[in-house]
């Protein structure tokens, strides 16, 4: 009776084909990126505008019915995850580039354009959209904003926090609020901040106006190969140190280096234990000066082969089995569980031959990728999930690589967000002030907790349920780990 009540009530201004409400075309939306856990909707609606978004969450909020917004459900964190009473606010319709501003250098979007669209457009300006998840051509703006995404040109430009200006977003009772403003800086509360990474808790996002940068003129990347993954997470550190903020920074196992090269062939070497790849962008004599610095850096902390692409091509080439990572694994196991944690740059070793003894205690194969350069952690770990024993070790191994983080002095996330999968090991990262702070934060927005339960902020009690966790939890399983 109550999903009757629901159509009946969105059928007065929406069109039936707005509203979906049977199984079969619920079973699409019942997960995001992270399969493993499901939940099929009460139902799911598509508004195809902000008037009818905020319409919808009216209703919801008269019913006390939960809304779960998902943009296009290539999160890995289960942010997306249904509520099995609750709807779906599917904002893919939304998808529209409204204005590109050159001369300030801007562009207004809706929620459903994805990372890609927004640098094809501003193109033909000269222009960009910096942050660059490897699902760019697929992942909506909104739904990065939501998790504060980067990607592996982060280190030098910023996630998209440094990346936006403004937002427009529908507090669940349907009330429009304009969050940060077209100038440096907005008055009062820096509200910007605190909805970019919210994770759909806060409100949904309509409107979106990003920075866009110019193109640079040149870029250059290395490719340098190591035989040691303490040698390469050295270098890592050795480049930062030497005042260098390349454009990008990201490193590969042997593992996940063999992957990419059975799949994209973008010329790898195999034997390495770990490869680096280090990009310069901006004038071409800046570009050849620093990648001149980044070759003898690499050289002097142990690198023993370095290609450095020598056209738009070749750069391309080389990144593309970076791209490509994911897909590659994917190739490999009928399943993997991707993770995302941050650490100090200097754990980098340290965590690397700890992951690798975990892989070993739980049975599982996990290889690495990583953006080198911020220490944001991606283990994916390969199981099959028709086996229910190995879908346990691969939570308890991720679980694991959470808790390692944090006992070197890291954090359980870098840009997935927390979402589902990581709900309890909030419980290990924060302690009770801090979760208090967080659910009065929530109450202000969304006293009836409507918007996206269950997710990122976890409960007391369910705190308490998890096993008396605290921030020592993790330090006292890795006792011999320094905090850096």
């Amino acid at each position: 009776m109550r999903a009757e009540e629901l159509v009946s009530r969105l059928s007065r201004f929406l069109p039936a084909e707005a509203i979906l409400h049977e199984e079969a075309l619920l079973r699409p939306y019942e997960c995001d990126a992270l399969s493993i856990y499901r939940h099929v909707p009460l139902a799911v609606v598509l508004p195809v505008n902000e008037i009818e978004v905020q319409e919808i969450l009216r209703v919801c909020f008269r019913m006390q019915i939960a809304v779960v917004a998902r943009g296009a459900g290539t999160g890995l964190s289960g942010g997306a995850l249904p509520v099995p009473n609750g709807i779906v606010l599917a904002l893919t319709k939304l998808n529209q580039i409204l204005d590109i501003d050159p001369l300030a250098r801007t562009a207004r979007v809706q929620p459903g354009v994805t990372n890609a669209a927004i640098s094809e457009a501003a193109n033909e300006f000269g222009l960009y959209y910096a942050p660059d998840p490897s699902s760019q051509i697929a992942c909506s703006i909104g739904g990065n904003v939501a998790e504060n995404s980067g990607g592996v040109h982060c280190l030098k430009y910023g996630l998209t926090l440094q990346n936006i200006l403004s937002l427009r977003t529908v507090t669940i009772d349907g009330e429009l609020l304009t969050v940060g403003s077209q100038g440096l800086d907005a008055p009062g509360y820096d509200l910007l901040a605190l909805m970019t990474g919210s994770e759909g808790l806060l409100g949904v996002i309509t409107e979106v106006t990003v920075k866009l940068l110019p193109i640079p003129e040149y870029a250059q990347v290395v490719l340098a190969a190591f035989d040691d993954v303490a040698q390469a997470g050295q270098a890592v550190a050795n480049i930062i140190s030497a005042g260098i903020i390349p454009a990008g920074l990201e490193m590969m196992d042997q593992g996940a280096t063999r992957a990419v090269e059975a799949f994209i062939h973008a010329g790898y070497p195999l034997d390495a234990a770990a490869v680096l790849l280090c990009e310069s962008d901006g004038s071409r004599d800046d570009v050849e000066t620093e990648i001149s610095r980044i070759m003898q850096v690499m050289r002097e902390s142990g690198a023993t082969q370095m290609t450095c692409s020598q056209s738009e091509a070749e750069r391309l080439q080389l990144w593309s089995g970076r791209k490509a990572a994911f897909p590659a694994v994917g190739r490999l196991a009928s399943d993997y569980y991707c993770m995302d944690g941050t650490i100090p740059r200097k754990a980098l070793a340290a965590v690397l031959n700890r992951i690798a003894e975990l892989s070993a205690h739980y049975r599982l194969a996990c290889v690495n990728v990583f953006h080198a350069g911020d220490g944001n952690l991606h283990p994916l770990i390969m199981f099959d999930a028709n086996h229910p024993d190995e879908l346990r070790r691969a939570e308890e191994f991720g679980g694991a690589i959470l808790e390692l983080c944090i006992a070197v002095g890291g954090t359980i996330t870098g840009e997935h967000g927390v979402g589902t999968e990581k709900i309890n090991h909030m419980c290990i990262q924060f302690g009770t002030a801090e979760l208090k702070t967080f659910h009065g934060i929530k109450t202000a927005f969304d006293r009836y907790a409507l918007l996206n339960p269950g997710k990122a902020v976890p409960t007391l009690q369910r705190c308490a349920e998890f096993g008396a966790m605290h921030v020592k939890r993790g330090q006292e399983k890795f006792p011999e780990l320094p905090r850096f």
